[in-house]
């Protein structure tokens, strides 16, 4: 009676190895709902890559409060990817994980805060991309003068766009800003560069360490490996006009309700903007909305290979679909698939078969 995550394990972790094994000084990054594995399962999995010898010595975390959930479950270092800040839970951290821990520094004034308050921390500078999120300028970079000979500077963070195209010329351009600065490292760690501009690089730069911070594409890169199911909890007849839900809406023709595992605290129905500009993606919007106005919303949860409608916007924990007359009706009981995006889904259960 839950929204299931039913993971083939032998695939999984085949994936996974052969990703880390193609993918020299690869940095999993485990963040946000992990996933949707969870953060703990997740640093439990780096472990074991690295215990094969397959490297993985680094975790990458989104935010100093993921911190202490991936800690005791993997014992390489940890590189916090949310910019260190003179405040909050950058403040924090467990002086017994000080040793273990990479800030990412993403402006001049920051560095010589930490190194004020942490003479021996650890860091890397991150240097401004054209997604333009965080970042120090070629300028900033220049005017850190001796202060980069002070704690352990590990490197330097590139965090691309998603957009289409080859990033190289951008990391091009911002490794001689690199040079320039005349840094103490030959580290970079990168983000969002495809396995043959890895190679292109690292041809390119061979006196440069290159570390690609990785997550999308290791966790959820054999989605062949991954089901998701949600289980039929109640099934009941309807004819047109009947009323129903917690908005007393009527049914528009005969059929089936079903009420279903999964509503909005495990994400359903909350839907991220994805970006994608295309004429195709922008005419499924319009159709969307035209669906919504009449009170009909395709689900992501699919009978017989449709997706089906919802009845009613999703509940918290369950959620109500329309089945029309004729369709195969299921029992109460059986498990249906459920399309979902894992990085905003929350799983009541994660099963490694």
């Amino acid at each position: 009676m839950s929204l299931t995550l039913t993971v083939d394990g032998e695939r999984w972790r085949t994936h996974l190895r052969a990703l880390t094994e193609r993918t020299p000084g690869l940095v999993p990054v485990a963040k946000g709902n992990g996933y949707g594995f969870g953060l703990g399962r997740l640093a439990r999995k780096t472990q074991w890559l690295r215990d094969q010898g397959l490297g993985a010595d680094t975790l990458a975390v989104g935010t100093y409060h993921e911190l202490a959930e991936v800690a005791s479950r993997f014992t390489g270092d940890l590189l916090v990817l949310t910019p260190w800040r003179p405040f909050g839970a950058a403040l924090d951290v467990d002086p017994a994980l000080a040793g273990r821990v990479i800030h990412t520094v993403s402006r001049p004034e920051d560095l010589a805060a930490l190194l004020t308050r942490d003479p021996g921390a650890r860091y890397v500078l991150e240097l401004v991309t054209s997604m333009l999120r965080h970042g120090m300028t070629p300028r900033g970079l220049r005017s850190l003068g001796g202060l980069t000979d002070r704690g352990r500077l590990e490197g330097v963070a590139l965090h691309l766009p998603l957009a289409q195209g080859s990033h190289l010329s951008q990391v091009q351009r911002l490794l001689t800003d690199v040079v320039a600065a005349g840094l103490p490292t030959r580290t970079i760690w990168v983000s969002h560069l495809t396995p043959e501009e890895l190679e292109r690089l690292r041809a390119s730069y061979a006196d440069f360490e290159i570390r690609p911070r990785i997550g999308t594409d290791l966790w959820l890169g054999d989605r062949q490996a991954l089901t998701v199911t949600a289980t039929v909890l109640d099934v009941h007849a309807v004819e047109r006009g009947d009323v129903f839900g917690y908005r007393s809406r009527t049914a528009p023709k005969s059929g089936h309700l079903l009420v279903v595992s999964g509503g909005t605290a495990h994400g359903i129905g909350l839907e991220a903007p994805t970006g994608d500009q295309s004429l195709k993606s922008r005419a499924a919007t319009l159709a969307r909305g035209g669906l919504d106005a009449v009170g009909f919303v395709r689900s992501p949860y699919s009978i017989d290979g449709k997706q089906r409608l919802f009845a009613e916007p999703p509940h918290m924990q369950a959620s109500m679909l329309f089945l029309p007359s004729g369709a195969r009706v299921p029992a109460v009981g059986d498990e249906i698939e459920v399309r979902v995006r894992y990085t905003a889904t929350t799983f009541d259960r994660v099963v490694v078969a």
